[in-house]
């Protein structure tokens, strides 16, 4: 099983440059990021070339302040082409395989057919990056319009896209539906990116109601390959939660 440090979380004390730096220090295999723009891309992109690393994915803005995301919101399409654009053009810079699409704080058919036009927008325009939804659990982003796999399912056959994939966050789907290793099994035709972190408290992947180790053998025997995104909250310094690894 190889692993990507997601930046969002792991070593944030850090500039990003320094951070994908750390990460290959410590025996990551890519790394992934939440918002990276305040950096400029070729200061990433060097740190990549340095560390020989791929940058796996990255988020479209999240909007205002409270806000999380802006695909789904009525009314805010051109603000949410805009993040999309944004997004795929630091995704190009960094050669970064795939955009994460924020869905926001919606719900109804109106922030569905939003998100759908965001979506279909997204992957026409992606030039061979992939497009991912990530649905969100209602405890940590309670509102958030994306929130269950099965949700998350229809709407990329909706779309239509071979390249909109599923963001399937373990711990999130723990907190949400459960039955995370029959979930892999049934979905994996259309994940894109698998990430974890313990449940419930989004620690480290080495404790809580989740057994890691045979979500790796389950991952293992379904014969995924890449990178599995470490997607957690460190409690002190990230090298010294790392005996997971």
């Amino acid at each position: 099983m190889r692993f990507s440090a997601n930046l969002g979380f792991l070593w944030t004390e850090l500039p990003l440059p320094d951070a994908i730096r750390a990460a290959a220090a410590a025996g990551f295999q890519a790394v992934e990021c939440h918002w990276p723009y305040d950096v400029p891309a070729q200061e990433v992109a060097a740190a990549l070339r340095e560390t020989g690393l791929p940058m796996l994915g990255l988020n479209t803005r999240r909007g205002a302040a409270g806000e999380n995301g802006l695909s789904a919101l009525p009314g805010r399409g051109a603000e949410a082409r805009a993040a999309v654009d944004e997004a795929l053009a630091y995704a190009a810079a960094t050669d970064a395989g795939a955009v994460h699409v924020m869905a926001g704080f919606a719900e109804g058919p109106e922030a569905h057919a939003a998100f759908v036009e965001t979506l279909r927008y997204a992957c026409d325009r992606a030039d061979g990056r992939t497009i991912l939804i990530e649905p969100l659990n209602h405890y940590d982003a309670p509102g958030y319009f994306l929130r269950t796999t099965t949700q998350a399912e229809a709407i990329i056959a909706e779309v239509g896209a071979a390249n909109l994939k599923l963001m399937f966050d373990c711990y999130h789907v723990q907190l949400m539906e459960g039955d995370v290793t029959h979930r892999l099994e049934r979905l994996l035709g259309l994940i894109g990116h698998v990430q974890v972190a313990s449940v419930p408290d989004r620690g480290a992947p080495d404790h809580g109601e989740l057994h890691y180790p045979h979500v790796w053998e389950v991952l293992e025997r379904l014969g995924w390959d890449t990178p599995v995104g470490a997607e957690y909250r460190p409690v002190g310094p990230t090298e010294a939660t790392l005996g997971w690894m």
